[in-house]
């Protein structure tokens, strides 16, 4: 489904972030990205995303290759295909919930009735229904997290990337979180996580770790 073909990625300052990175994503698969903080993980999750550009290689999903996309193709295979998890939520705060959740859509040129049901179905799928007009300034940091596991579902794509999504919980909020990530996977989305938090790497329905430390 994802083809990762010698991927390299370099900055202004001649740092390489990503040298020659090969990897195959099956569909339906959960990996987990394994490394420190500055080994690539997020930079490999912004290319897979069509959010930046390599300096050489090739990112192709279904055929379709990706990584040189003018900007507005970029756009639209993000709207198609991927949902994405931040590390800091990336919430809009003087807004409600709902209107969090549904902002993926407006592009898609539903009608207000299908809007109002997709939204609603995943706000319930992810247990935020009850906050559904409350201003995401006010939520507890579990509750932004679900707002945002919500947000990334709302169109249904067929990629989740997460970057280090338990960076800023708590034990009990990560816990919350991976059983919230084994709820997409028996959905069958492909599921990429980036993170150096060691919760992630004996879960039994993951199916591969991919350290980027070795």
């Amino acid at each position: 489904m994802i083809q990762v073909i010698n991927l390299s990625k370099s900055f202004k300052d001649g740092v390489d972030v990503l040298k020659n990175v090969s990897i195959d994503f099956k569909e339906g698969e959960l990996v987990i990205i394994k490394g420190k903080s500055g080994s690539g993980k997020s930079t490999l999750l912004s290319l897979l995303a069509g959010l930046s550009k390599p300096t050489s290689g090739e990112v192709i999903v279904d055929s379709k290759h990706i990584s040189k996309l003018p900007d507005h193709f970029s756009s639209a295979y993000r709207r198609d295909n991927i949902g994405i998890i931040f590390q800091k939520y990336n919430l809009i705060p003087d807004i409600s919930v709902k209107e969090n959740i549904l902002l993926p859509l407006v592009p898609l040129n539903l009608s207000l009735g299908e809007i109002n049901n997709k939204a609603l179905n995943v706000m319930k799928l992810f247990h935020i229904e009850h906050k559904a007009n409350e201003l995401v300034k006010n939520l507890s940091g579990g509750e932004q997290q679900r707002t945002a596991i919500a947000r990334a579902n709302v169109a249904n794509p067929k990629i989740i990337l997460a970057d280090e999504p338990t960076a800023n919980l708590d034990e009990k909020l990560s816990l919350s979180f991976i059983e919230m990530l084994k709820q997409m996977k028996s959905e069958r989305k492909t599921i990429i996580v980036a993170t150096h938090d060691p919760l992630f790497f004996d879960l039994d329905f993951v199916d591969r770790v991919i350290d980027f430390d070795s």
